[in-house]
């Protein structure tokens, strides 16, 4: 039996090279896509990376999940009193963004550094809704942030920049009412006090945006693409210091340690052992060079952050949790089940197992939401919700086939490909069901719709040929 690890269905753009040596000979340099503010999408065009962005769909999103938070910010007003999207948006945006600029002068005043200049202007830009403006002073800040010459405190004020402009940047590339339907589907799916990890620009920072401008307590949102970044656990420390328990930099070294050692292992025994199935993941790039293991890619990154997000969890015993995937966490499956479009961690309550009914459920609300992306009319408009949905519809999938429900995994595989039918992690993800199932022509018949959209990538190419090796 062969199966496929499909790519990376949710990330953000690269913006970091980490590097961290450890002991024992180990050199371990790794590009890290922590602090970033778009979305890649997983389209499979020429030279393509093998992810995906998220968004939400066209329409109001109402679903069947266990209650709805006593925060409820979603419109259920009738059509003549409510008030325009764009106009509560706007104010959210302009809301948030005081909050943020308040929050970064007393980071300044608690870390001893000084107010960087543009910071201010910076603000004051999002407030108004000057977006070239806010793009430009954000560029600017970037470029120094990355120069020899960092301004003191730009680094340890960072997180919380890089977090107003990718609350910024959602308001403007999303239209209204689709932002407030898919970070109400997300926050309505929350029980009170539950913590949120986001794995995507638009999972991230949509519900940030509407927990912290909501009424009552915000939920703690996170995300896992950052938590090796120790600039961004200070950020959460800061913000969430009384309600999480957060990651030091010893468990963040451990982490680095932990997954450079099984590398190493794996790397050897492919070394040693060439006939035998290969241990080193596809796009896992491992070198071993004087001794010292060199390991780079997405793949590396999101191993680390999974085994750093497994620590957080086991910090915080009491705290709940939900999440939303940037890639399969396999780690995390264990008494993971659905809640509404988004997974829990770790559940308790039996009446949430994941079983099949549940996992029907599930699947009645991604059959309506498909329905409803791809009646939209606008395509351009249609664009963001649909690839925000398919992400989370494939976090779904995958915890699907690791419970054995694999005829409930197909039929949510199937959703995505409706919808995106050259995405890679949806293209890898399904075709690895039915070359497991030896399903070897319909998976073939799946690769090939992808090979007639984009003829030209590489990896779609390098499937087909293994499929066709298949009998």
């Amino acid at each position: 039996m062969q199966t496929f690890n499909p790519p990376t269905h949710g990330q953000t753009r690269p913006g970091l090279l980490l590097a961290s040596i450890l002991p024992a000979s180990c050199l371990f340099v790794l590009l890290v896509l922590f602090f970033s503010p778009r979305p890649l999408q997983n389209r499979a065009g020429p030279g393509a990376a093998a992810s995906t962005g998220i968004t939400s769909p066209p329409m109001r999103v109402i679903h069947s999940g266990r209650g709805l938070s006593p925060r409820q910010t979603r419109l259920d007003l009738p059509a003549s009193s409510a008030r325009p999207a764009e106009e509560i948006v706007a104010e959210k945006l302009s809301q948030f963004a005081s909050q943020r600029q308040e929050i970064v002068a007393a980071m300044a005043r608690h870390f001893n550094v000084p107010l960087p200049e543009d910071v201010d202007r910076f603000f004051a830009a999002v407030h108004a809704g000057r977006w070239e403006e806010t793009t430009n002073l954000y560029a600017i800040l970037s470029q120094r942030r990355a120069s020899d010459d960092c301004p003191p405190g730009l680094a340890q004020l960072w997180p919380a920049l890089h977090e107003t402009f990718g609350v910024a940047e959602q308001a403007h590339e999303w239209p209204a009412q689709n932002l407030l339907d898919y970070g109400n589907a997300v926050l309505d799916s929350l029980r009170p006090g539950m913590a949120y990890i986001g794995g995507t620009d638009a999972g991230r920072f949509i519900p940030t945006l509407l927990t912290d401008t909501g009424e009552g307590e915000p939920h703690i949102v996170l995300t896992q693409n950052a938590l090796a970044n120790g600039t961004y656990l200070e950020y959460l420390k800061f913000r969430y210091g009384e309600r999480l328990a957060t990651l030091t930099s010893d468990e963040s070294q451990s982490s680095f340690a932990t997954y450079i050692a099984d590398a190493e292992k794996r790397f050897q025994h492919d070394q040693q052992f060439p006939e035998a199935p290969k241990q080193v993941r596809p796009g896992e790039d491992i070198q071993i060079t004087d001794g010292r293991v060199a390991v780079s890619g997405q793949i590396a990154v999101m191993a680390i952050n999974e085994h750093l997000l497994q620590t957080l969890l086991q910090k915080n015993p009491d705290l709940t949790f939900a999440l939303e995937e940037s890639s399969p966490l396999k780690s995390l499956y264990a008494g993971a089940t659905t809640l509404g479009p988004i997974t829990e961690l770790r559940a308790t309550d039996p009446a949430s197992a994941l079983t099949a009914e549940r996992a029907a459920q599930a699947l009645d609300y991604w059959r309506t939401t498909t329905q409803n992306l791809l009646a939209e009319p606008d395509a351009a408009a249609a664009a963001a919700p649909r690839d925000a949905y398919l992400s989370l519809i494939l976090g779904q999938a995958h915890l699907f086939l690791d419970r054995n429900l694999s005829g409930e995994a197909e039929q949510a595989y199937q959703l995505a490909h409706q919808l995106s039918p050259d995405n890679l992690a949806v293209v890898f993800g399904y075709t690895g069901l039915l070359v497991d199932q030896q399903r070897y022509e319909e998976a073939r018949q799946v690769a090939q719709a992808a090979a007639n959209l984009v003829p030209d990538n590489n990896q779609l190419s390098d499937l087909l040929h293994r499929l066709h090796g298949m009998k």
